[in-house]
């Protein structure tokens, strides 16, 4: 391979700061007489800190005629990359004749450890092939894993075997990295097992491995195990309970790792601010964004943007706008949580006209930006608009619609009950997704179009691909047409197949702590005190004009009993307590794990008109606002 075909498109521009260096003057604490290169490498030492400073530095080394020498260069080399600038680094390096293995080592690693992989295996590449290059050492190839894809890494794995190098601790723990990356847990447990000696580093990459292949509890024995944390290791525990949406668990390790002493980073503040998204939790979301001013960990542009999603998800729009308005700089990743969120809130026109502000400032959507888009569409019932913006995907932009995108299309289709519109799209698709029918599904429950949506379950689960949420739905059909019988017989097959339905659960975040209540729970300490706010609230919405829908009920049951069982919905239980647990006024924020009910939703907006009480309602679909007797999305969701 040739030295030209390696070269990166930031060489050139390297390569003329490097020229431009030697006009510069002296930094002022440096003599203008020519220092000797012990002296130079020691004040790289000392300056590392100040990219300036180092320029100045290698400016005396080229007045000097210093900067080929192997200490100097090699400690240029790695103080640009440690200030993020590889390809001053690689400046150096294409310049230097003759480099020695440390150089090379050095020049792989910087651009491995910088996430550009291609570049690293390219000069590793290069190393290799050429004649005049010095042989690799361990060094060099446990750098070259770093950036190394899992096929070529068993091919690398191959090589060190045959060099030795795999006694090698660096070599070892690399290669361990490797496979974890690669999700094979298998070679990755046994080098860790060969390991004569484990580093904190090899214990991490191991429990990385598990949390990323989902045996998180495994990974969390390994992490028990551990003689030492640090605070990278923390964060891959608390992050694989994140990711395998197991929130609670990644609070209480959270809490246990600020306990120990142990000072979070960045990487811990993303982690941490996901779990209050997924739990909805404002309060301890809030918290987290002044504990991370307050320890003065950096408002990155990502970290900016994964607290506009927190403030999304937690119900506070006006957090999350202002943030995105302090944005100094704002990508793409940012406009998408902006018109995700709102399309969340059924706030659909303005999350659209994000979007066209987001076009005119010059920045080019993804898939992801239509997915928010489409959603937008959908919540807001913009029929004409979505099949206009779902067109313009591949017509106008170049991206091509998936699975995703079919599904925001078809629910947006279905909610408007378009559904024989909606099946002619699923009909159309190659490889339809079983998510795809269940969201049509959903659409025939709510519109009532039973042959249709007896089909579609039909197909479901001759074909394997039902769930719990196919069977509810079709059961809410049957039972709506009295056929108790079908209901009953669904109930039977739900019991052969081993399949059970999802329990319903709604929490309540109340003084940073989090209640959870499910179905008549009687479980809760003030258990006594919310059953007598319902029973106060129920006869206040009786005498409101209050009906109850007992056609959701899906037990064929006696009318009294229906009303009963409505009564004591969780999410009717989550505001009693936060109606006895908040000074008047108060806006009470809910979570509903499942779509909240017909009839909750009807009884929620008059407990609004009677309690003066803004209520946000989470379900598994959007956001409710709820406040005077009246609801964000319009009875349309």
């Amino acid at each position: 391979m040739s030295s030209t075909a390696a070269k990166p498109a930031g060489a050139g521009a390297g390569t003329k700061t490097l020229n431009s260096l030697g006009r510069r003057p002296p930094p002022s604490s440096v003599s203008s007489n020519p220092l000797p290169p012990e002296h130079l490498a020691s004040l790289i030492d000392r300056c590392s800190s100040s990219l300036r400073h180092i320029l100045q530095i290698h400016a005396v080394a080229v007045r000097s005629g210093h900067h080929l020498h192997p200490i100097v260069n090699l400690k240029l080399q790695r103080s640009y990359s440690s200030h993020g600038r590889p390809d001053l680094s690689l400046s150096i390096f294409r310049f230097t004749p003759d480099p020695n293995v440390f150089l090379w080592s050095s020049i792989i690693h910087s651009h491995a450890v910088h996430g550009l992989h291609h570049t690293a295996l390219l000069l590793f590449s290069q190393m290799l092939s050429s004649p005049s290059a010095p042989l690799p050492n361990a060094f060099t190839f446990s750098s070259a894993l770093k950036a190394s894809p899992l096929n070529l890494g068993r091919a690398l794995h191959a090589i060190s075997l045959k060099r030795s190098f795999d006694s090698d601790t660096y070599v070892a723990t690399a290669l361990l990295d490797m496979y974890a990356r690669g999700a094979d847990v298998a070679a990755a447990r046994k080098l860790f097992e060969l390991m004569p000696t484990r580093s904190i580093v090899s214990f991490t990459a191991m429990v990385t491995c598990y949390a990323k292949t989902g045996d998180i509890d495994l990974a969390r024995q390994l992490f028990e195990e551990m003689p030492d944390k640090d605070c990278v290791c923390w964060n891959t525990m608390i992050d694989g309970y994140t990711q395998q949406g197991r929130p609670d668990e990644a609070l209480l390790l959270f809490r246990r790792m600020l306990r120990s002493g142990m000072m979070p980073d960045e990487v811990t503040v993303l982690s941490v601010l996901a779990v209050a998204a997924q739990l909805g939790s404002l309060e301890f979301g809030k918290w987290v964004h002044s504990y991370s001013a307050n320890n003065r960990i950096p408002l990155t542009m990502r970290l900016r943007t994964a607290l506009i999603d927190m403030y999304c998800k937690c119900g506070s729009l006006e957090d999350a706008r202002m943030l995105f308005d302090e944005m100094p700089h704002r990508d793409v990743v940012a406009w998408n949580s902006l018109i995700a969120g709102h399309a969340m809130h059924g706030q659909s026109r303005q999350a659209l006209s994000f979007f066209s502000e987001m076009l005119k400032a010059g920045i080019q959507p993804t898939d992801i930006t239509f997915i928010g888009v489409l959603n937008a569409c959908s919540h807001g019932g913009l029929v004409e608009e979505g099949k206009s913006f779902f067109s313009s995907m591949e017509k106008d932009h170049g991206i091509e619609p998936k699975v995703e995108h079919y599904g925001c299309f078809v629910d947006l289709l279905g909610r408007a009950g378009l559904v024989e519109e909606a099946y002619e799209v699923m009909s159309g698709i190659a490889r339809p997704d079983p998510v795809l029918w269940s969201s049509l599904l959903a659409a025939c429950s709510l519109h009532k179009r039973m042959e249709l949506g007896e089909k579609i379950a039909e197909l479901l689960i001759t074909n394997g691909l039902a769930n719990s949420g196919t069977f509810v739905l079709l059961s809410k059909m049957y039972a709506a047409e009295r056929k108790w019988e079908e209901v009953a017989r669904l109930r039977r097959k739900m019991k052969e197949i081993g399949v059970e339905k999802e329990p319903g659960c709604t929490s309540i975040e109340v003084d940073r702590k989090v209640h959870e209540f499910v179905v008549g729970d009687l479980s809760h300490p003030k258990s006594k005190e919310i059953y007598a706010m319902l029973e106060e609230i129920d006869g206040l919405l009786e005498a409101h004009g209050y009906v109850p829908q007992t056609e959701v009920v899906l037990h064929d049951l006696e009318e009294a009993e229906k009303r009963r069982a409505l009564a004591v919905h969780s999410e009717r239980l989550a505001i009693a307590f936060g109606l006895i647990s908040t000074r008047p006024g108060t806006t009470i924020r809910i979570v509903k794990n499942l779509r909240v009910c017909g009839d909750c939703h009807a009884a929620t907006k008059l407990i609004s008109k009677i309690t003066g009480r803004k209520i946000v309602v989470r379900d598994r679909n959007r956001f409710h606002h709820f406040e005077n007797g009246c609801c964000s999305c319009g009875d349309f969701w």
